[in-house]
């Protein structure tokens, strides 16, 4: 799977880091980044659901 995390529409909730840290963090600027773009974690594709403003996308 490879992971997008879209910065302009990402508010910076933090869900996604919580839930898989692996594969998120929030940067400097109080918003998420991408870590680890190619994962096969479960978890990448529960924080993409859980993203209150759809910011994550999962290519598979």
């Amino acid at each position: 799977m490879k992971v997008k995390l879209d910065k302009d529409t990402c508010i910076g909730c933090g869900v996604c880091a919580s839930i898989c840290p692996d594969v998120f963090e929030m940067d400097d600027d109080g918003k998420a980044k991408v870590i680890m773009e190619e994962t096969d974690l479960e978890c990448a594709k529960e924080a993409a659901e859980s993203c209150p403003t759809g910011s994550i996308t999962i290519e598979e």
